[in-house]
């Protein structure tokens, strides 16, 4: 009798086999000294000595226990083992794995364990769906034998062969994220399984359930390297975990399954990932602590998309422990600068209008944060300045969040006030807004006196026919007859030319402006405008009138220091009133 082997298969079983049969067809046992150590095998015991035997122990073996039964049954009966599409992909990662390929050509007559699976492979593509899923499942343990022996490429390859099919009614059940309704959360415990299934599809409950972390990426990089969809992968992902998440047991099964989405996701087309989604996975990630290229890779997606974001999914609350705002406004800064660099200021015809969507959106955001009292001046400015002048149409909404944080951190010196101040563009102010930063007491006087030049500077701008030099005729607007009767005046066919009246009345011409933001904030300032120049008109005569009386003041005091000092305060107190 031959050597009797003692084989151990990872611990999961041990089988007695002669040594003598095995080595023929199994390079890896042929190479066994007869009692000695090497690699895989383990000097015999004192019980296995005594009965001539050698053990041997395999670790790592692809298909554990049962598939090396079968590699043994294939020794003994001299090929007689069916290969089939439960057993093809791991008996031919035990194939390899036992060195059969190179051994089987000293046998007389040569049944090949390799050429058989190999045969049975090639013939994947025409398998059932519900088999190349379990082949999937397989690979998953059989790596990283199944790359080594191309079998991982061979399930992708049938698996994509698959997906391309549209399925007809006769489809195995799944479901899909494409609805409208799909919304993604870790908190839900509704059924990932109830949800419509779609041409597309189809196929993701049946890989969503299957697939590990790990495996989820190969599996998505596969099906982007042969030609699917970016749209297609991107919602599977999601639905992988929105399915997934919700049941992972611990935060580390729960990271690794949204870091290997990121990794996929991150080399996606831009238009295919849904900013909704993107939140959610930062909203579950965020008490994770993803690996710092993974959150990285997530800001910079979102803030590529950022001109899709609401105000809703912006507002994310400060990191635990963090006492310098409630929301994380450094997270929202890192978007905006994400967003620049991916093209939002480009200055580009077709980027504008995304720039001034996150303009809004911004605007939007500093409301909601300027009545934190923690907030420091300098984040507040960084936010305010974040954006480049394109960004905004008009400034109203942006002076109104620095009103609030004024009002709120009352602390502030003149300096700092200033500095946040200069986000501000007055001449992109309305004249309301004008008029009330000209009474706000709570913005500093030069503030005030560069919102009063900027629009002295519009003013003559309007009155001069500035604003394009074109040769368009002009529209006479005035403020004393009501719309309705100038146009019927016109309707008429009478053509006034003596527009100008008198008392010191101005007329505004205006050119036809289309109905773009930046022309609908002109018209509202020529809305009125009439009465609005006399009233700046008496301003200026009073200034005038009061410099006068200050000047006699200080002559008839022999210019004394405390009545200039008081002077000043005076008029500095005066101003705010000159509007009212």
């Amino acid at each position: 009798m031959g050597c009797v082997l003692e084989v151990d298969v990872d611990g999961e079983e041990v089988f007695l086999v002669d040594k003598e049969v095995l080595a023929p067809f199994c390079g890896r046992i042929k190479n066994l000294s007869g009692g000695a150590g090497g690699e895989g095998v383990v000097g015999a015991a004192a019980a296995a000595a005594a009965r001539g035997r050698v053990r041997v122990v395999l670790r790592g073996f692809p298909g554990g226990a049962e598939a090396f039964e079968l590699v043994a049954r294939f020794c003994y009966t001299g090929g007689g083992v069916a290969v089939t599409a439960s057993n093809a992909c791991a008996l031919r990662c035990a194939a390899e794995f036992m060195d059969m390929s190179s051994a089987a050509a000293e046998v007389s007559t040569p049944p090949s364990l390799v050429k058989m699976t190999e045969k049975a492979l090639d013939e994947m593509p025409q398998w059932s769906w519900q088999s190349v899923v379990d082949a999937v499942r397989q690979c998953q343990r059989l790596l990283p034998m199944a790359d080594a022996t191309g079998v991982f490429d061979r399930v992708v390859g049938a698996l994509v062969s698959h997906v391309a099919v549209t399925p007809g009614d006769a489809t195995p059940t799944s479901s899909s994220p494409e609805s409208s309704a799909f919304r993604f959360s870790c908190d839900t415990k509704s059924s990932c399984l109830s949800a419509r299934c779609t041409s597309r599809t189809w196929w993701f409950e049946d890989l969503a359930v299957v697939l590990s972390p790990g495996m989820v990426e190969r599996v998505a990089m596969a099906l982007l390297a042969r030609g699917t969809d970016h749209g297609v992968v991107s919602r599977f992902l999601f639905y992988y975990l929105k399915c997934r998440v919700a049941g992972a047991t611990t935060a580390d099964d729960k990271r690794a399954m949204l870091e290997a989405a990121i990794a996929v996701m991150a080399g996606l087309d831009r238009s295919s990932v849904s900013c909704k989604g993107l939140f959610g996975i930062l909203r579950i990630s965020s008490p994770l602590k993803l690996a710092t290229h993974c959150h990285d890779s997530l800001v910079a997606m979102i803030g590529a998309k950022l001109d899709h974001a609401t105000l809703d999914n912006l507002l994310v609350p400060s990191p635990p422990g963090t006492t310098s705002s409630l929301y994380d406004v450094t997270l929202v800064l890192s978007f905006l600068d994400a967003f620049l660099h991916a093209g939002g200021a480009a200055g580009a015809r077709d980027e504008t209008p995304r720039l001034k969507k996150v303009g809004k959106l911004v605007d939007l955001y500093l409301a909601e944060v300027a009545p934190d009292p923690s907030l420091r001046p300098a984040k507040f400015v960084e936010l305010a300045t974040a954006l480049p002048a394109a960004a905004r149409d008009c400034h109203d909404a942006l002076y109104r969040a620095i009103d609030v944080y004024f009002q709120v951190h009352t602390r502030l010196t003149e300096e700092e006030k200033m500095r946040i101040c200069k986000g501000i563009n007055y001449e992109k102010l309305s004249p309301e807004c004008c008029k009330h930063l000209a009474r706000n007491a709570g913005f500093p006087t030069r503030a005030a006196v560069q919102a009063l030049a900027s629009q002295h500077t519009v003013l003559k701008s309007l009155l001069r026919g500035g604003g394009g030099g074109t040769d368009e005729h002009l529209k006479p607007v005035s403020s004393t007859p009501p719309p309705a009767a100038t146009a019927k005046h016109r309707a008429g066919g009478e053509d006034h030319d003596d527009l100008v009246g008198g008392g010191g009345q101005v007329v505004l011409y205006a050119r036809r402006l289309d109905m773009s933001l930046e022309s609908q904030n002109l018209r509202s300032l020529l809305d009125g405008m009439h009465w609005r120049v006399m009233e700046l008109e008496k301003v200026c005569s009073r200034m005038k009138t009061q410099m006068s009386k200050m000047k006699a003041a200080r002559r008839a005091t022999g210019g004394g220091g405390g009545v200039a000092a008081g002077g000043r305060r005076a008029a500095s107190r005066s101003l705010p009133r000159m509007c009212s």
